[in-house]
């Protein structure tokens, strides 16, 4: 398993997710099989930032997959993409406009962000803000909740 820091990569599949196969994490091994999430997902829904998961392999030489969560962080995920081709410095201006002290970003490409809101953040806050900038065309947005119960993956499409 490749390390950071101590680190270690967790991984699920997402066989039905719109854009990508599966995802994989950077987590901090509890022992147990249990881990602690150490990144804002960008494609996995019901899992955020700071979740203890319990993650196992068939074997020592496979990347261990998350099996379920075992103690929810509270965190909140919202992904954002923005609509129009806006350099990195007019993207940092955008957010900044959220006025959500509690929010924190991880960058996924040019035009995708994972926005993390703490527990004590203002979710209602949160969304409000997101839609205005929806509404005005400047992103799009969706928050991160569990789609399909018992998995992480999005909705299977007919």
């Amino acid at each position: 398993m490749e390390t950071n820091k101590g680190l270690v990569k967790v991984h699920i599949d997402l066989p039905n997710h719109w854009a990508i196969g599966g995802e994989a994490f950077w987590a901090t091994p509890l022992g147990n099989d249990l881990y602690k999430i150490e990144n804002v997902p960008f494609y996995a829904y019901g899992l955020n930032l700071n979740d203890i998961v319990k993650a196992t392999s068939e074997d020592k030489t496979q990347i261990p997959e998350i099996r379920e969560i075992v103690t929810p962080s509270g965190h909140r995920t919202f992904r954002i993409f923005f609509e129009n081709d806006l350099d990195r410095e007019e993207q940092i201006k955008i957010l900044e406009t959220l006025k959500i002290p509690e929010l924190s970003f991880e960058r996924n490409n040019n035009l995708c962000l994972s926005l993390d809101l703490v527990p004590e953040g203002n979710y209602q806050a949160m969304f409000d803000q997101l839609s205005a900038l929806e509404e005005k065309g400047i992103i799009g947005f969706e928050t991160c909740e569990a789609r399909v119960s018992g998995t992480f993956d999005d909705v299977q499409e007919d």
